[in-house]
């Protein structure tokens, strides 16, 4: 499935702001907003984040599905996809990051 296809399946973020990742010792290592060129990335880290409770290994690996074609794009270009260059250090590293969910005014 397009990614594209895989957003329209997502629950809808209009109720946030954005999110902040969280790494093991409480820095928060990313914040993600609810803009364009990041929202698509929110929907999906929120989604995992409300299906795992956290950002965990096997997390990553289903975001990693759910970006689709971006996944193979980010993996022959590192850096260009860094949220997805999040999820496979993570997939890499190990660990987890806790969501904190940023709510919209």
């Amino acid at each position: 499935m397009a990614f594209a296809d895989t957003l329209k399946q997502l629950p809808p973020i209009t109720r946030l702001a954005g999110l902040q990742l969280i790494d093991q010792h409480g820095a928060t290592v990313a914040t993600l907003e609810n803009k364009p060129g990041q929202a698509g990335s929110v929907a999906v880290y929120a989604a995992l984040a409300e299906r795992f409770g956290a950002i965990t290994v096997q997390a990553a690996h289903e975001g990693l599905l759910m970006y689709a074609e971006h996944t193979a794009d980010a993996r022959a270009h590192p850096g260009k996809h860094p949220n997805i260059d999040r999820l496979i250090a993570l997939i890499e590293a190990g660990g987890r990051y806790a969501v904190k969910l940023l709510p919209a005014a």
